[in-house]
C-alpha cells in the first residue's frame, strides 16, 4: 500500500485509534465523561478529514475497498449519526447504575464496520464489515445486562443475525461458485457477457443474499425481530439500529445493484417489489395497533424502508439521489425521536407508553416541539426534510412508471399520518390531575444539556432541509451521477 492509500483510509484509522485509546484509558482510569469526550473527538476528527479526501477520489485501495465520493458521503453520514448516538448515550448512561465506559468502544467498532461496508467492492469486505457491525451490536443491545429486557433482546438479535449471516454467506458462495470471482466489477462484466453462466445459480445465490440483507433492513417478511428488539434495547442503541445499521446496508445494496445492473433480472425486481408493498402495508397497519412509542417507531421504520425501496427500484441516478436524501431525512428524524425517548426516564425506566407523553407540553414545551417536528417529518408534512424525501421518492417512482408502488406509497402515507398525529395529539392533551398534582411522571425529569443541544441541532437541521434543501441536493446529485460510472 502506498502513502496515498493510507491517507485515503484515514477515517478508519482515526476511528480504530480512538477505540484503542478508549480501551487503554478504561484500563487505567475509569471516567465516563473523559471516555465519552474521547469518543466524540474521534468521531469529529474522522468527519473533519473527509473533505480533504475528495481530492483522492475515486481510488481503489487494494482490490476490495473503493474510496469514492459516494463512500465518503456515507462514511460522513454514518459517523455523524454515531457521534449523535454517543452524546445521547452519555445522557442515558448518566442515569443508570452500570459500568458505562465500555459502551463507547463497542460504538466506535460498530461504526468502523458500517463504514467498511459502504466502501466495499468485494464480497469479503462486505461480509467482514457487516460482521464487525453486527457483533458489536450484540453487545450494545444487551449492554445493560442487569436489566432483563436488554439481555433478552441481545440474545434474540444474536440468534437471528447469525442465521441471516449464514444465508448471506451461502448466497455469496453460490455466486462465486458460478462466476469464479467476488469482485463487483468482475461480477458485472461476467453477468453482462453471459459467458455461459447458469441463471439458476445466480438467482438462487441472489435470493439467499436477499434473505440476509432483508433481515438487516428489517423488511417484510424478515421483520419479526424489529419491534421486540427496538422496545427492549436502550433507546440510543435503538436509534443506532434504525439509522447506522440500516443505512450502511442500504448504501452497499444500492452500489451492488447499480454496478451489477441487477434491475435487468425480472425475478429479482419482482421480489423487491413484493417486499416493498408488504413492508409498507405491514409496517403501517401494525403501527396503528400499538400503544408503545418505541414499537410504533419500530413498525414505522419497516414502512419507511418500503418507501425507500420504491425509489431503489426506480433505478438510475434519480434513484440514488432519492434513496440518499430520504436516508438523510430518516436519520435525522429517527435520532430525534428515539433521542427524546432516551431522555424521558423515570426511576431508571424509559417512558414508552403513549400515555406517558400526555401533557408533555405543560412543562416541556420545547421537547414537545422537537418530537412534533420529528413526527411531522416522518409523516412527510411540508417544511420538513421528510416531505422533501418523500417527494423525491414519488418523483423517482413516477419517472420509472412504477404506478402500483406509487399508489401503494400514497395510500400508506395517509395511513401513517394517523398514528403520527396520535402521538402529537397525546402530547398536547391536558394531563390527568389528582388534586393539584399532575400525575404524568416525565414532568419531574431534568433533561441533560448535552441531550438538549443535540435535539435542538436535529430539529433545526430537519427544518432547514425542509425549507432550503438545495445545497444537500447538489452534493447528492454529484455523487449519484458518478455512482456506477
Amino acid at each position: 500500500m502506498s502513502a496515498t492509500d493510507i491517507t485515503a483510509l484515514l477515517p478508519f484509522i482515526i476511528l480504530a485509534a480512538t477505540a484503542l485509546l478508549v480501551v487503554l484509558v478504561i484500563s487505567f482510569y475509569r471516567n465516563h465523561f473523559i471516555t465519552a469526550l474521547l469518543t466524540v473527538i474521534g468521531h469529529a476528527a474522522a468527519i473533519a478529514v473527509l473533505p480533504s479526501l475528495t481530492q483522492l477520489t475515486p481510488r481503489q485501495v487494494t482490490p476490495i475497498i473503493v474510496i469514492d465520493d459516494y463512500s465518503l458521503f456515507y462514511i460522513g453520514l454514518l459517523t455523524a449519526a454515531s457521534l449523535i448516538v454517543s452524546v445521547l448515550m452519555y445522557s442515558y448512561l448518566q442515569r443508570r447504575d452500570a459500568q458505562r465506559e465500555e459502551f463507547y468502544a463497542l460504538l466506535l467498532i460498530a461504526t468502523i464496520g458500517s463504514s467498511v461496508m459502504v466502501t466495499s467492492s468485494h464480497f469479503v469486505t462486505l461480509f467482514l464489515g457487516l460482521e464487525v457491525l453486527t457483533v458489536s451490536l450484540y453487545g450494545m443491545i444487551a449492554y445493560l445486562f442487569t436489566y432483563d429486557r436488554p439481555l433478552e433482546a441481545g440474545i434474540k438479535y444474536l440468534v437471528l443475525a447469525a442465521a441471516s449471516s449464514a444465508f448471506l454467506l451461502f448466497g455469496m458462495a453460490l455466486i462465486y461458485a458460478e462466476t469464479g470471482t467476488m469482485l463487483f466489477a468482475e461480477l458485472a462484466a461476467k453477468l453482462a457477457e453471459g459467458d455461459g453462466l447458469r441463471q439458476v445459480f445466480i438467482l438462487t445465490g441472489t435470493g439467499m443474499m436477499i434473505v440476509g440483507i432483508g433481515f438487516k433492513l428489517a423488511v417484510v417478511p424478515f421483520h419479526m425481530w424489529t419491534p421486540d428488539i427496538y422496545e427492549a434495547a436502550p433507546a440510543p442503541v435503538t436509534a443506532y439500529l434504525a439509522t447506522v445499521s440500516k443505512g450502511g446496508m442500504f448504501a452497499i445494496l444500492l452500489r451492488y445493484f447499480i454496478e451489477l445492473n441487477m434491475y435487468t433480472y425480472e425475478t429479482v425486481f419482482f421480489v423487491f417489489t413484493v417486499i416493498a408493498i408488504l413492508s409498507m402495508f405491514t409496517g403501517n397497519i401494525l403501527a396503528l395497533l400499538q400503544n408503545n412509542v418505541k414499537r410504533i417507531l419500530a413498525y414505522s421504520s419497516i414502512a419507511h424502508l418500503g418507501y425507500i425501496l420504491v425509489a431503489f427500484l426506480a433505478g438510475g441516478a434519480l434513484a440514488a439521489e432519492a434513496v440518499t436524501f430520504y436516508l438523510v431525512a430518516y436519520f435525522i428524524t429517527s435520532l430525534g425521536a428515539f433521542g427524546i425517548v432516551g431522555l424521558l426516564i423515570h426511576n431508571e425506566k424509559e417512558q414508552e407508553d403513549i400515555q406517558d407523553y400526555r401533557g408533555l407540553y405543560v412543562q416541556r414545551p420545547w421537547l414537545s416541539a422537537v418530537l412534533t417536528a420529528m413526527m411531522l417529518s416522518l409523516a412527510g408534512i411540508p417544511l420538513t426534510a421528510g416531505f422533501i424525501g418523500k417527494f423525491y421518492v414519488l418523483t423517482a417512482g413516477v419517472g420509472a412508471a412504477l404506478w402500483v408502488l406509487v399508489i401503494v406509497l400514497v395510500v400508506n402515507s395517509a395511513i401513517g399520518l394517523y398514528y403520527y398525529l396520535r402521538v402529537i395529539i397525546t402530547m398536547y392533551t391536558a394531563p390527568e390531575e389528582s388534586g393539584a398534582t399532575v400525575t404524568s411522571p416525565h414532568l419531574t425529569q431534568s433533561i441533560s444539556i448535552a441531550g438538549g443541544v443535540v435535539l435542538a441541532f436535529l430539529m433545526l437541521t430537519l427544518i432547514w432541509l425542509g425549507i432550503y434543501p438545495e445545497p444537500l441536493i447538489a452534493i447528492i446529485q454529484d455523487i449519484a451521477g458518478r455512482l456506477g460510472g
